[in-house]
Formats: structure tokens, C-alpha cells, sequence
């Protein structure tokens, strides 16, 4: 197995004009914001708006990994409590119909070790989706596509039925062939699967202690791996996705791999652009951890409440041993940050990380 490549500062490459774009990426995401909070009287996320369970359950860290392996929070075996949200990515809180990615946050509880700068609290946050590379190259890339988003939200929904419905023919097609869109999946093209049954991925990538990797949750248990590409019928219920996850995991006990993907070759596995998926058949993902849940409520008032509303998720929440990197990360830092300000301005509920 080639030696894992190991990190050192200068592997990033920061471009001219980086905080110029983040000021236009919070502007835009400002849109997004007033439109929402006017039509709901109540100020949401300016991504993954809309959320579909909050489940908790324990992270176990594998004892006897090799060293490579056992860095930052992963370098010490034992449990920790975790809060998961599963959402889907829009700013707007849409019917389900429109089928869009699905998302993942996790929030791990009692993590040790160096914060991130402007990190509050012990916990370390993951934030993932059901695909595998980001729609766009970088965030002059990525400001194109939420400009388009942001003039498209509040729009009558009856249009983003039809739209999604056509994309996921197009994207079907495609698919038949090998192609993967995550363009088109982005508008309403992505396949209207349950999310329990979906392995989730970092997409961008990040400090492993002393080397780089990308993360993967995939899932385990069987209750959950025979939900694996299963479609959602949402003809009947705008919320049918919250609803039959709901009545799912009252009934089964969750299981997820938490695995790691080591970086071996920068020019394979680059840092600075998104779009270029790692080869699993060069550098496969190794299980680092479990996440395990018990049957519960993945809907629960008092959870549901206390997740949506004073709690945020950043990929810049954590220990330095997990620090992002690249272009999407450095611009993630300052947006999630304004997002999760102006729901607390505009709702009067302050947001903080959990003790």
C-alpha cells in the first residue's frame, strides 16, 4: 500500500480574490434568507432547510487501528454521543416530489484536542452527502449555480415538480450509461431514494491528523441496507419522506461504517477541486468507527427543536486535527457561519454548541 500523503500547510492554494467571492457568496445566500424567512415568519438554513429525521445515537472509535489511521479524534478507541440530521439540500422548504441530494450533518459530542479557530465547545461536526464529488470546481464555480438557485427560490413549486420530474428522466438516462450528474442532481435530477439506506460522503477534503482523507458513512445494518435505492412514493404527502423514515427507525436499530479515505498522490487525489472523485480502486475507504442508533422517534418535538433551532452544523466546527482544505472548504467557513447568525438575529434564538 503506498504511503499515505502527509499534510503540511502549503498543500493548499489559495487564490487571489477568495474573500471577495465569499462577500458575494453571503449576498446571494442573503436572498435566499429574506425570501424564506418572509414567506415562513420564520428564518431557516440557507442550505439543507428542510430536514427529514434528527436521530441520536453513540460514534465508537475502533480500537487497534494502525497509525495511519488512529489520528485527531479517531486516535483514541471509546464512544461518543452524536446528533444526526438528515435533510435534503435546498434553502427552501420543499415538497418532496422535487428530488434533490440528500444530506447528512453529524455532530460528534466530547471531542479533545486543538479547536479550529472560532470553534466553540468539544464537538466536531461532519457534514456529507449522497454523492461523491461537489457540483462545482470552486466557489467562483459555485456562485453561478447558487445565483441561479436563489432566483429560482419562492418560485411556484408546481414548475420544480415538472422540472425535477424531467431531470430525473435525463439523469436516468444517463445513468443507463455510466454518467453521473451532480449538476443535474442539484436541480431536481437526483433519483428520489430513501436517505436511511444511502452512504454519505465528505466530498471535499480535510486534515487526518498527520495525513489528508475524504470521510464515508455507509450503511450497515440490514433494516437499513434493504432500504438501499428504495424510491419514496411522495404522489400523496409534501412530507413523505419525514413520514416513512419516521415509521421506519421506530422499528429498527441503525448501524453506519464511519470510514476514512487516505490521500496517497496529490495529483490523483487533489485538494482544490471537488469535482474529481478519488478512485475507491486506488484508495479505497477503511472503517474507522460505527454510528449505532436505537429504535426511536426520529421525529421527536423536544430533539427535533432543540437540533433545528439552536444548534448549526459547520464542516469548521472541530479540531484542528480535522481542518478543511481547499477552495469550497475556505468558503464554507464564513457563509455557514452567516447563515446560522442571521436565524439567530432574525429569530431571537440563539444558537450555540451544545456543552
Amino acid at each position: 500500500m503506498p504511503v499515505p500523503v502527509r499534510f503540511t500547510p502549503d498543500i493548499e492554494q489559495v487564490q487571489p480574490g477568495e474573500s471577495a467571492t465569499i462577500g458575494q457568496l453571503n449576498d446571494t445566500f442573503d436572498m435566499v434568507l429574506d425570501t424564506t424567512a418572509q414567506d415562513y415568519g420564520h428564518a431557516v438554513r440557507a442550505v439543507h432547510a428542510k430536514a427529514h429525521a434528527i436521530l441520536e445515537g453513540t460514534l465508537t472509535i475502533d480500537a487497534g487501528l494502525p497509525p495511519e489511521l488512529a489520528q485527531g479524534l479517531f486516535a483514541t478507541p471509546g464512544d461518543h454521543k452524536v446528533l444526526m440530521r438528515l435533510s435534503t439540500n435546498p434553502g427552501d422548504i420543499l415538497d418532496d416530489a422535487i428530488s434533490v441530494p440528500r444530506g447528512l450533518a453529524i455532530k460528534v459530542f466530547d471531542v479533545d484536542g486543538d479547536r479550529l479557530s472560532g470553534a466553540e465547545g468539544r464537538t466536531q461536526d461532519f457534514i456529507m452527502v449522497n454523492g461523491k464529488v461537489f457540483q462545482a470546481k470552486d466557489a467562483d464555480a459555485f456562485l453561478g449555480s447558487l445565483k441561479l438557485l436563489a432566483r429560482t427560490t419562492d418560485k411556484a413549486e408546481g414548475g420544480k415538480k415538472l422540472l425535477s420530474a424531467a431531470l430525473r428522466g435525463i439523469n436516468s438516462a444517463l445513468g443507463a450509461i455510466g454518467v453521473e450528474s451532480a449538476a443535474l442532481n442539484s436541480l431536481g435530477g437526483a433519483p428520489n431514494v430513501d436517505p436511511v439506506g444511502e452512504t454519505y460522503y465528505s466530498v471535499t477534503p480535510f486534515r487526518y491528523g498527520e495525513h489528508i482523507a475524504k470521510f464515508s458513512l455507509a450503511p450497515v445494518a440490514p433494516g437499513l441496507k434493504e432500504r438501499t435505492g428504495a424510491v419514496i412514493d411522495t404522489a400523496e404527502n409534501r412530507d413523505a419522506i419525514r413520514a416513512t423514515i419516521r415509521d421506519e427507525l421506530r422499528s429498527i436499530a441503525g448501524e453506519w461504517e464511519f470510514r476514512v479515505q487516505l490521500a496517497h498522490d496529490l495529483s490523483r487525489q487533489p485538494v482544490e477541486d471537488p469535482t474529481v472523485e478519488w478512485d475507491e480502486q486506488e484508495v479505497p475507504f477503511v472503517r474507522v468507527g460505527t454510528i449505532r442508533t436505537a429504535a426511536q422517534d426520529s421525529w421527536d418535538d423536544t430533539r427535533v427543536d432543540e437540533v433545528n433551532e439552536h444548534l448549526r452544523f459547520s464542516v469548521w466546527t472541530g479540531i484542528e486535527a480535522h481542518r478543511p482544505l481547499g477552495n469550497i472548504n475556505r468558503a464554507r467557513r464564513d457563509t455557514y457561519r452567516h447563515s446560522a447568525e442571521y436565524r439567530q438575529r432574525v429569530n431571537g434564538c440563539p444558537i450555540r454548541e451544545p456543552a
